[in-house]
């Protein structure tokens, strides 16, 4: 523990689950006054409020812009002014582009894209008083990672890269710093979950055997690469893009 985030207010979106919960931890564990979003996971939420004194849980569903000015509401008043704002919250819908179905298709670029939007704009006031620093989680689909089933998926988080560059380029007169990390697969409940061991085991070693180290993701090791874009040691870094994914190999870098 460094004392660091000692403090500090820090909002997780999408918080109670995989990847946001690891990140809620980490800053939990650094003494940090964490608001955890969530949506439909309440119990998970509740547990991680339970074990952590310092973490507070908000509903939202971070697609509905009221829905998100009511959560900055209830954090202002039960922790304060945001700090740091991890926009982790996501959905991912398989399908292929010719299965394409409007209400599930809007419904993942509502949360994927506009939910950073609405969030970002709604905790912008205190990001300024602050000069706090946003963190976007995006996904190496959204740098072209071929994974079947994913197209309207990485069209969403191609967005939120090109997002988390011109906010960059708009808010560093404010003294804000913005980055994303662009994961690979991750095993959560997201991508395993409802599985069997078999199935899993199955879908692990396929995904290894598409990346340089021969690894899987696990969500913590997501987690330590946001706690640093959020430090101080990366004070100098603003509009970047890191993508943590074991060095996969299946990219689509065949522009026309």
């Amino acid at each position: 523990m460094t004392g660091e985030f000692e403090g500090k207010v820090i909002l997780v979106t999408g918080g109670s689950r995989g990847i946001g919960r690891a990140i809620a931890i980490k800053f939990a564990e650094e003494g940090a006054k964490v608001a955890v979003n969530y949506n439909k996971s309440v119990e998970k939420a509740y547990e991680l409020k339970e074990r952590y004194p310092n973490i507070e849980v908000f509903k939202a569903d971070v697609s509905i812009r009221d829905e998100v000015r009511g959560m900055i509401k209830g954090i202002h008043d039960k922790l304060g002014a945001i700090d740091i704002l991890v926009n982790n919250a996501g959905v991912l819908d398989f399908r292929s582009f010719e299965d394409y179905d409007d209400k599930a298709v809007r419904y993942m670029m509502d949360v994927n894209l506009y939910g950073v939007i609405y969030t970002t704009l709604e905790a912008l006031d205190d990001l300024k008083r602050n000069r706090g620093v946003i963190i976007n989680i995006a996904s190496n689909a959204g740098i072209g990672t071929a994974f079947e089933g994913t197209t309207y998926y990485a069209v969403s988080k191609a967005g939120v890269i090109m997002l988390t560059k011109r906010l960059a380029y708009e808010l560093g007169k404010y003294e804000i710093r913005v980055n994303a990390v662009a994961p690979g697969w991750v095993e959560t409940d997201m991508t395993i979950g409802g599985k069997t061991l078999d199935e899993i085991k199955t879908i692990e070693e396929v995904i290894k055997g598409k990346t340089m180290l021969n690894m899987v993701g696990k969500p913590e090791y997501i987690a330590d690469i946001v706690l640093f874009l959020a430090s101080e040691k990366s004070r100098f870094i603003t509009g970047q893009v890191i993508v943590a994914d074991g060095g996969r190999i299946d990219n689509l870098t065949h522009s026309v």
